[in-house]
């Protein structure tokens, strides 16, 4: 594929990952216009603004392109690099990820950054479980007597899980994934459990074929991909080793799936 190309293929792959968010209003643009779904809609008028307004991912994607010596922050290698994890975020060195972001996010969560986001981590990467895990105050709440819940529920949500599609009717999608927990100071990936999805998030794309047994990406309550093999199991160790920082933080290894 040419750069257009790629670029048309990873705006439509943006779209996916942060349209369920974006719908809830916790990521995007400020002013009220919001990411919409479809096969057409990425590349429309001002979408580069649009996605350049989700402030917390537009950094890394901007970060992986320049590692990768790639011009297009909205290349599908780059964007599928920050949601799902490939071999482009090897070319990133994980101390000026940590630097960067860290300068960058410190002013965005203000002065409490130092207490609630873990900071200044040095094996980070340029991936979503890193800003999910490691940038976002909620970590840093676990275990708080009243914030507990909510944080565990953000951090289990916001983060891009691999499920297991166990049954499709009347455009609802169930899945199995394994949900976070915490207990004993460890975050962990417990056993999997049934969940509803609103289904996929252009149902009528490249999911549109959707079969029971098909392994996808699931952010909040969406469906944003089927999964590769490959790319299951990029998921799946991009997302471990940020969980294993977030216990080697708090002293306690982590457990759950196999990074392997």
């Amino acid at each position: 594929m040419d750069g257009s190309s790629r670029a048309s293929v990873g705006a439509a792959m943006f779209v996916r990952y942060a349209y369920p968010p974006n719908e809830r209003g916790y990521c995007g643009p400020s002013d009220g216009s919001l990411l919409e779904p479809g096969p057409t809609a990425a590349m429309g008028g001002g979408f580069r603004a649009v996605a350049q307004a989700f402030t917390g991912a537009w950094p890394y994607l901007e970060m992986i392109a320049a590692a990768a010596d790639i011009p297009d922050p909205l290349d599908d290698r780059v964007v599928e690099a920050y949601w799902i994890g490939n071999e482009l975020l090897d070319r990133v060195d994980p101390s000026v990820v940590g630097t960067a972001m860290e300068g960058l996010f410190r002013e965005t969560v203000g002065p409490q950054f130092s207490k609630r986001a873990l900071g200044t981590v040095t094996n980070g990467l340029a991936h979503h479980s890193f800003h999910v895990f490691c940038m976002y105050p909620w970590a840093g709440l676990l275990g708080h007597e009243r914030m507990h819940t909510q944080a565990l529920s953000v951090l289990d949500k916001c983060r891009i899980r691999w499920a297991q599609v166990t049954e499709i009717t009347s455009g609802r999608v169930s899945v199995e994934s394994q949900p976070l927990f915490y207990a004993g100071g460890q975050l962990e990936l417990g056993p999997a459990l049934r969940e509803e999805t609103k289904g996929a998030v252009q149902a009528q794309d490249q999911l549109d074929d959707l079969a029971v047994g098909d392994w996808v990406a699931v952010h909040w309550d969406w469906i944003c991909d089927r999964l590769s093999v490959d790319q299951l199991e990029a998921l799946r160790r991009y997302t471990m080793h940020h969980l294993r920082i977030v216990n080697e933080r708090s002293g306690a290894p982590v457990a759950g799936v196999s990074a392997d």
